[in-house]
């Protein structure tokens, strides 16, 4: 009889004890190689399994079932797992549910789908979102001009806007480039484009591509967007029915007096910017503050906002990281100027020392979009032609976790928003 109740016992606490979860840290000291710890909680989705985002505990963590096939991904890839036992897991989640915690356990139901806007001769290290997708075997597909007008958006859930010039400017690189090979290559055929599309100038094909951008935004579409894209995306669409474009990008003068006529109810995120009308200067307008920033390198940081969890889970969500306190790094568009911010906009991040913002986000009609500062987060300035960046020695990126931040976004359990 007692050798019949030490079995029992055993069984009881080894059934209590056996791990049924697996604990992804998201710490600075727990995880090796958070980047790609999205790509295994993106992967764990795909085999429709739910992952609770544990927000604010442990630099972000992720909860998931506890299976071999999972176990041995996480191995395969180098990502750091810890087990858990239910009562563990149960203790974890009473911490993260009590009141006087800034923490909240998110559900992720459906690894979302994803398209990068980019021309399709552009290499993965041409942007650092397709880049870092890549790094951490995230999949994705690539759509330009043609899908968007012909409304394949609809089929994506999240779409990320690479370093493009919707204003029809072809970058503001003129000055700079316009003898070089690629920048008359990239003309071209960006002129050839819009008219296989039907359109007279590529100005006016690259608007009705932004308008088409912009209803999927407002449908319930998911948008990201760095560096150029983001400020150009935002005059485009203020500057509609304006020519505000000089003979050497589309044949003729602009509209006199275009800068009194922009309507700034159009754009998503700004508002009272001046357009840099100098087609020889190598800017957009007053949001970027890139030219008026003197922020040494070893001092260039920005710092992410902290929000409620519990109340504020969105914003919360995207900034999760193992420090609140994040390299800078330049771009065409490198922050927004404070000031030219609409205040339905929420700053994530932002630099004190210039009173810039690097990272913001809104919400447009029934969709989100997320505008970041910058190039690359691992390439302080990066150049034309400069060598790609190495995610293999930046497997702790705290600039490339934003990035993979908006990456899960859309797969959160949604909640009703106000628009």
């Amino acid at each position: 009889m007692k050798k019949v109740l030490s079995i029992v016992l055993f069984l009881f606490v080894s059934t209590n004890t056996f791990a049924s979860y697996i604990l992804i840290p998201m710490d600075a000291d727990g995880q090796k190689n958070h980047l790609k710890a999205y790509g295994i909680t993106y992967w764990v989705l795909t085999k429709d399994l739910k992952v609770k985002w544990l927000l604010n505990y442990r630099g972000g963590s992720f909860l998931l079932p506890d299976t071999p096939d999972i176990q041995k991904e996480c191995q395969i890839r180098g990502v750091s797992f810890e087990q858990l036992s239910d009562n563990k897991t149960q203790g974890i989640l009473e911490e993260i549910s009590s009141p006087s915690q800034n923490m909240e356990a998110v559900v992720l139901e459906k690894a979302p789908k994803i398209a990068v806007y980019a021309p399709k001769e552009n290499q993965p290290w041409d942007d650092a979102v397709t880049m870092v997708l890549e790094y951490a075997e995230i999949p994705y597909d690539k759509v330009y001009d043609e899908e968007v007008l012909n409304d394949e958006l609809l089929l994506y859930d999240w779409l990320h806007l690479h370093h493009e010039d919707f204003t029809g400017q072809y970058g503001k690189f003129y000055g700079m480039y316009r003898a070089t090979s690629w920048y008359i290559e990239d003309k071209k055929n960006a002129e050839k484009l819009a008219e296989k599309l039907g359109y007279d100038k590529v100005s006016e094909e690259k608007l009705a591509v932004a308008l088409k951008i912009r209803n999927y935004v407002i449908g319930g579409g998911f948008m990201f967007a760095m560096c150029s894209a983001a400020d150009s995306f935002d005059i485009a669409l203020a500057a509609e029915g304006l020519d505000i474009c000089e003979p050497m990008f589309d044949g003729d003068g602009s509209d006199p007096g275009y800068q009194n006529k922009i309507d700034y109810n159009k754009t998503f995120a700004f508002t009272d910017f001046t357009l840099e009308q100098n087609p020889m200067v190598y800017e957009f307008s007053s949001i970027d503050m890139s030219r008026n920033r003197k922020v040494p390198r070893m001092s260039d940081y920005f710092t992410l906002m902290e929000f409620s969890a519990k109340w504020d889970p969105v914003p919360t969500m995207l900034c999760q990281n193992h420090t609140a306190l994040v390299k800078g790094f330049m771009g065409q568009t490198t922050s927004f100027n404070r000031d030219e911010i609409k205040s339905n906009v929420l700053v994530l991040g932002e630099s004190k020392i210039n009173g810039e913002a690097k990272y913001i986000h809104g919400i447009k009609g029934k969709g989100f979009f997320t505008f970041y500062g910058g190039h690359d987060p691992e390439d302080y300035q990066h150049r034309v032609g400069d060598s790609k960046t190495e995610l293999d020695l930046h497997t702790t990126s705290p600039g490339y976790r934003l990035i993979l931040n908006n990456v899960l976004f859309p797969a959160a359990k949604k909640k009703k928003q106000k628009t």
